[in-house]
């Protein structure tokens, strides 16, 4: 590994030590590095950084040249960095100072301990399946960030009433799920609201989706894992004149005439796993699987 990217979205205090010890470990084992511009003027405002550092802005200011991009913060930053990256095919590593953490996995006390094993490349890389989105007619706020890492959401807006989501795989229909929307996540998307709505916990490397149903009227709607390779329609019945639609974290909001076109990108995102971590251990640590007093082993 010789030159990294650093990402981040917020400053808090409490995340001020594991800034410094990554920014330590790197300079330590003489990596260039580049930080994003919005987060290289925060830690620089608050009187973070001992020297000056190079920055990058966007997308356009990165290459193949970069060995890594480590991400500071939550799953949410995590997700964002993705917006930087496309298919640039640079791995992702991410340090958790925020929440629960699937995908920034490597813990405040593992910082140095972690960075050092990539560094002596004692690591794994997880591909991750990306979606797409087109619409007809076309939305603007999607016409280049049009893709989404965790999940593709339909979501009712202004309305306590339900929408119908009419649902076609690979042109024949499926169902029209009356709910108050509908997920299409990715698996790396299954550990996260698709979760929350009962949707199944599928493995990173699975090549499979999962569409699940937002408080479904129905009872007997039950998420749907599917391949991967599935193209999907879909078309929204609303009593409001549109409807909310996001990718990940950004939101906007459509017609109810729009047409909705799925499907998986042409390109996956790399994210790294040290040889002290794995995703069954995020699994038994996030869930709290090993919480039983019946099992009191060293797992």
């Amino acid at each position: 590994m010789k030159k990294a990217a650093i990402y981040g979205q917020s400053y808090a205090i409490s995340s001020e030590k594991e800034i410094k010890t990554l920014l330590h470990v790197l300079n330590k084992n003489n990596i260039e590095f580049y930080i994003e511009n919005d987060f290289y003027t925060l830690l620089r405002d608050h009187k973070v950084l001992d020297n000056t550092y190079n920055s990058f802005s966007s997308f356009q200011d990165l290459d193949s040249t970069f060995d890594i991009m480590f991400t500071i913060g939550g799953d949410g930053t995590f997700l964002r960095s993705v917006t930087h990256i496309r298919n640039l095919d640079i791995p992702i590593l991410g340090i958790n100072t925020g929440r629960l953490g699937f995908l920034a996995i490597v813990a405040k006390d593992m910082i140095e301990e972690s960075i050092e094993l990539v560094i002596k490349g004692d690591y794994s890389t997880q591909e991750r399946t990306l979606i797409s989105v087109k619409t007809t007619p076309e939305t603007t706020d999607f016409s280049e960030l049009n893709f989404a890492l965790n999940e593709v959401t339909i979501a009712k807006k202004n309305t306590t009433s339900m929408i119908g989501v009419k649902t076609y795989l690979n042109e024949e229909y499926l169902t029209n799920y009356w709910s108050d929307g509908l997920i299409i996540a990715t698996p790396t998307g299954s550990t996260g609201y698709s979760l929350s709505c009962n949707g199944p916990v599928i493995l990173p490397d699975s090549k499979n989706l999962v569409i699940t149903p937002i408080a479904p009227h129905n009872l007997n709607a039950r998420p749907m894992v599917i391949s991967d390779e599935t193209k999907i329609a879909l078309e929204v019945n609303s009593r409001e004149k549109d409807y909310l639609i996001s990718l990940d974290s950004r939101v906007t909001t459509v017609p109810k005439n729009t047409k909705i076109f799925i499907e998986k990108t042409n390109f996956t995102i790399k994210s790294i796993l040290p040889k002290n971590q794995s995703f069954l251990k995020t699994l038994r640590s996030k869930l709290l699987w090993g919480e039983d007093i019946r099992n009191k082993t060293n797992l």
